[in-house]
């Protein structure tokens, strides 16, 4: 953890925390050190709760009970899984299916541990896709249940989660009084409130995945989140419409209200058509995007910039 002062004479305060396979950073502007360690221990503590109830890989998470489950069997989980989940079927219903986080049965058929592309059956595919769609599972927020249906669904949250948790280590923030923050976990998930001391607003970079040098935009964030998807090397995205791995995509960043609905959609984006994200783009005026196609015959990218940035 450190901090320094900025040209115009207020502190930033940085601090940084390991959890969800990733680093957290979170910067926070105030006079009072103290007070800023405070908060930030606070809100990284969120951080590990959240990770404690939505990581598939610890056996005793809401998560891991979900997918355990037998056949058409059910279970009550807690407030912030269900939340994640209920936003999952929200973004699996506006992108079309495009974002869904029952696709752990197809990437295990796709991707070896090794992260190589496998060559799966078409068996092997058609029991795995049995067991893919958001549909597979039943919400009941009345008694905060999830009921599975024949095909259990293996889920990972892994689009959407460590967006979920900065925008609930956000409001934890403000809770605190703080007024000027910038939280992002990884290189996928951020959201920035108030002013950076040097500007309105955070600056933030947008670079190419392929080549971390190549420098898309330089935005800056207020009130906004940004949210960011790419392939890089041994990495493959599924298209659960088609069960297979995405093509020609490379990248897809996309900014709004909020950083679990940016991760969720920069996802998406991976996998829709360029028309299709055109349209949603400009069915949603709050939200920017941009995103990276590379025609597969001449390797040649093209970056597109969508909405008023």
């Amino acid at each position: 953890m450190n901090g320094g002062k900025s040209a115009a004479g207020q502190f930033v305060h940085r601090f940084e925390h390991r959890a969800m396979a990733t680093v957290f950073e979170l910067m926070i502007v105030d006079e009072d050190r103290k007070f800023a360690e405070g908060a930030a221990y606070a809100a990284f503590q969120e951080v590990d709760r959240l990770e404690q109830e939505l990581s598939r890989f610890l056996p005793n998470s809401d998560i891991a009970r979900i997918n355990n489950l037998p056949p058409k069997g059910s279970v009550r989980i807690g407030t912030d899984a269900f939340q994640c989940l209920r936003l999952s079927v929200q973004y699996w219903n506006e992108t079309k299916g495009t974002f869904d986080v029952t696709t752990g049965s197809l990437v295990d058929c796709w991707v070896g541990k090794d992260k190589s592309l496998l060559a799966p059956t078409a068996e092997q595919l058609g029991q795995a896709r049995s067991r893919t769609g958001m549909n597979l599972l039943e919400l009941d927020e009345s008694s905060m249940s999830v009921r599975v249906h024949e095909g259990v669904p293996r889920i990972d949250l892994g689009a959407i989660g460590k967006g979920y948790a900065v925008d609930v280590a956000v409001g934890l923030l403000k809770e605190w009084g703080v007024t000027s923050a910038l939280i992002h976990g990884g290189s996928s998930s951020a959201y920035a409130f108030g002013n950076n001391p040097n500007g309105i607003g955070w600056p933030v970079t947008l670079s190419n995945p392929q080549n971390p040098l190549e420098v898309l935009e330089k935005v800056s964030l207020k009130e906004k989140a940004l949210g960011g998807s790419g392939i890089r090397k041994g990495r493959h995205i599924i298209d659960p419409r088609l069960g297979q791995p995405v093509s020609g995509r490379r990248a897809a960043w996309v900014c709004s209200d909020s950083a679990a609905g940016s991760d969720a959609l920069s996802t998406a984006f991976m996998v829709m058509r360029q028309e299709e994200i055109d349209a949603f783009v400009k069915a949603h005026g709050r939200m920017w995007a941009v995103t990276i196609e590379e025609d597969p015959a001449t390797g040649v990218e093209k970056v597109f910039r969508l909405g008023a940035m």
